[in-house]
């Protein structure tokens, strides 16, 4: 380290000297915020609302959601986001106000020195620091901790999108096993009226008795299928009831979806990109801290003496390791590039898993509808060949199974499109509005 004292001079000197080195500085790359923006307001603000503007934060607020308003969807996003503890907002609201500690990191440093002098006295000082070449270290603190507010601001975007899925899941899940039960209390009404018909004419003798009991375990499978469906239901209703700050009982019905996988960047991806800049930043202020700077200093002691004074020193010292730990760096930041281009990557694998399985439930969901068509055309016919004793009741009885199986599939087909339609909404971060956020 070289200093060069001046001893009891008054402290406007040291102002002076930052005046005439920052001059001296301004040719040398990575400087950090000079001494002349101290003269300057107008500079300050400017390049404060500057660095306080993010592309990021601004892309997320410009959301809309997706969900239709008015409709069933919307309302149990409304009730979900009301009880929302909001974890993520306090991590949000306290990388800003690091953020807001960092952007004046380029004014001076003051701060009290208590010493011991040679005769045994003690001397109090008040020191004050101004940084005038760091080869960057201030300007990549700054960019750090924005990066930081960015960071937490997607992970704010993804945690709400995260909870309005979580609530919209138990809901389809809750409707999808209320719409089973529905078809499944019809089949348990319906096979109660085969049981009492096979066994009159079991009673009469003209059906045999295995009849009758096949029919009685066709009939209780149908009535425990209809009573897991019913537990389903009230399960996840109550799930989301807990999760909820409104009532939800009142709400029936799903909506459809207008969400494409090019919508919108995935919220994971730009979580890669400020992850990448805060990385960035990190492997700057990191590779300045390795290299020597310029620190102007004046004091005032408590005897009255003063001074004022440049040193130049390296934060952690020059070491012979000097230039692997810089090729270290520069391969943090290579690496940090290389995670956003994974998170592209991943993110498109999942958006084009969904699209394919919305193809296939879809299809799925047609093809059911078609196969409940052709079992209600055949129940139709083997009931009027029963009534008119072509067909025997075990006959009806298989027909009418099959009709209830291909009603079941169907149901949970719609449900499922609606579910994997609002996964890809989630991916892409588009089931909350930007600025209710």
């Amino acid at each position: 380290m070289v200093t060069f004292n001046i001893p009891k001079r008054p402290i406007i000197v040291a102002g002076i000297a930052v005046v005439v080195l920052s001059g001296c500085m301004n040719p040398l790359p990575e400087v950090t915020r000079g001494t002349k923006a101290l003269f300057s307001p107008k500079t300050n603000s400017a390049d404060a609302a500057q660095s306080s503007s993010s592309k990021i934060i601004t892309t997320l607020q410009s959301r809309q959601s997706v969900l239709p308003k008015s409709s069933p969807f919307s309302e149990i996003s409304d009730g979900v986001l009301a009880a929302n503890a909001r974890t993520a907002e306090a991590e949000l609201r306290a990388a800003k106000l690091r953020s807001q500690a960092r952007s004046k990191n380029w004014l001076p440093t003051i701060g009290p020195s208590v010493s011991l002098t040679s005769l045994g006295g003690v001397v109090a000082s008040l020191l004050v620091e101004q940084v005038l070449f760091d080869n960057g270290k201030k300007k990549a603190e700054r960019a750090f901790a924005a990066a930081d507010v960015e960071v937490a601001a997607v992970n704010l975007a993804i945690d709400t999108n995260n909870r309005v899925y979580t609530g919209l899941d138990l809901y389809l899940t809750a409707q999808s096993a209320k719409a089973r039960a529905r078809v499944g209390k019809s089949a348990v009404e319906r096979m109660a009226k085969f049981e009492w018909v096979m066994s009159e004419r079991v009673r009469g003798g003209v059906s045999n008795r295995a009849d009758l009991q096949v029919i009685h375990q066709k009939a209780a499978e149908i009535r425990s299928a209809y009573a897991q469906d019913v537990e389903e239901a009230n399960t996840a209703l109550a799930e989301l009831a807990a999760m909820s700050a409104t009532s939800i009982h009142d709400v029936m019905g799903i909506s459809g979806i207008p969400v494409m996988s090019d919508s919108a960047e995935p919220l994971l991806v730009m979580r890669a990109h400020a992850e990448k800049d805060r990385a960035i930043a990190e492997a700057t202020a990191a590779r300045a801290g390795l290299l020597p700077g310029l620190t102007l200093s004046g004091s005032v002691g408590s005897d009255g003496s003063r001074g004022a004074g440049v040193s130049a020193e390296a934060e952690n010292g020059i070491g012979f390791g000097l230039g692997s730990d810089l090729k270290a760096i520069d391969a943090q930041r290579d690496a940090a590039k290389r995670q956003v281009a994974q998170a592209v990557e991943d993110s498109n694998r999942r958006l084009a898993k969904l699209e394919q399985q919305l193809i296939s439930v879809q299809r799925q969901q047609a093809q059911s509808q078609s196969l409940l068509d052709g079992a209600n055309a055949n129940l139709d016919l083997f009931e009027q060949q029963y009534d008119a004793g072509q067909r025997p009741v075990m006959d009806v009885i298989n027909v009418y199974e099959a009709k209830i199986r291909s009603e079941r599939a169907h149901v949970t087909h719609q449900f499922e499109v609606a579910r994997i339609q609002l996964e890809i909404a989630k991916e892409l971060g588009l089931l909350a509005d930007g600025e209710e956020i």
